[in-house]
């Protein structure tokens, strides 16, 4: 059972993925992202087609259950798996500059591919890091889902860049990052190229963006200096986390571009990235109970002023770490 059915309710299409649900849970002695079990060749970084797709460009029939009102259509789109590195337990900390700069180019390559197929409307890079989010297989990786709609939250998210556009002249991140500037107080860390923040407006205690400083709608619109900033920006992010509670921090990271082959979105939309980590604390997780889940009401149970000075602390911990084991 492979299809997408319609939401009414919400107008949105749900994934249906009966063949995910024999996807293996962490194997013990077998790793099929290790080179020397034989499944992958010898790598840096490496794509590989997801082995429990949820999504297919060439989809089975949907399940004959339609009728006027229940309607499905076949789950085209694509899923891929990144791989960081060959290394089992090796974190995105330990990866070199240059290591990093490759995953950037392997994202961008992934990204121009499948925005080459016009039936993909939205490409999403992602990572899910840690068993607490529902993690199976502990190898460094990522994924690639290449969407044959736009998901809902990207709509809402586009149809407001769109709108601010329209009544401003202006791009809504844009001048939300300028507002952060002025403010300052949630601002983590800055370079050249990208910012470090937490929102306004966090629905997670440490739910930082990163944005880009420069106006770019896609990650393969960046300059090479540029995209080394963000493989570097994103290994200083992740080290922050773990540097945080001093454990392996896990988290949700969602790279947001703008959407393909769905119109021009070159003036409206800004490439940025969202992380999600679920923790409150450092033994307490937030869990996203009725309000967040039923009905999409957001509750922040710490304020951002107070945990970006936290991030902060744990950012200047991890570069100190990083300095001195380069000096060793």
């Amino acid at each position: 059972m492979a299809e997408l059915r319609w939401h009414p309710l919400i107008q949105d299409w749900v994934m249906i993925a009966g063949n995910r649900q024999g996807r293996p849970q962490m194997p013990k002695d077998y790793c099929p992202f290790c080179p020397k079990f034989g499944k992958v060749p010898e790598y840096e970084v490496l794509e590989y087609d997801n082995d429990f797709p949820a999504l297919s460009q060439n989809p089975p029939e949907p399940d004959d259950v339609a009728n006027d009102f229940f309607k499905v259509r076949p789950s085209y789109g694509k899923c891929e798996v990144i791989l960081y590195s060959p290394g089992h337990t090796t974190t995105v900390p330990e990866l070199s500059d240059s290591h990093m700069k490759k995953l950037v180019d392997l994202w961008c390559e992934r990204f121009t591919a499948l925005s080459a197929d016009e039936k993909i409307k939205y490409v999403f890079p992602f990572e899910n890091r840690g068993d607490v989010v529902g993690v199976t297989m502990p190898h460094p990786h990522g994924q690639i889902y290449g969407y044959s709609v736009i998901p809902k939250k990207l709509q809402l998210e586009t149809q407001s860049a769109k709108q601010y556009y329209e009544e401003k002249g202006a791009c809504l991140y844009c001048d939300l990052l300028k507002n952060e500037l002025e403010f300052g107080k949630r601002v983590i860390f800055r370079n050249e190229h990208f910012t470090v923040f937490l929102p306004f407006f966090t629905e997670y205690p440490y739910g930082v963006y990163i944005f880009a400083n420069s106006h770019k709608p896609y990650i393969t619109d960046f300059k090479e200096e540029e995209s080394m900033s963000l493989g570097l920006t994103i290994r200083d992010v992740v080290g922050m986390f773990d540097s945080l509670f001093d454990y392996k921090f896990p988290y949700m990271m969602c790279m947001h571009n703008a959407p393909v082959n769905s119109g021009d979105y070159s003036k409206d939309f800004h490439f940025h990235i969202e992380f999600f980590p679920p923790m409150r604390s450092a033994e307490k997780q937030k869990f996203n109970a009725s309000s967040e889940t039923g009905a999409w009401a957001h509750c922040n149970p710490t304020c951002p002023e107070d945990t970006a000075v936290e991030l902060r602390a744990a950012y200047e911990k991890y570069k100190a770490r990083e300095s001195e084991i380069k000096r060793s």
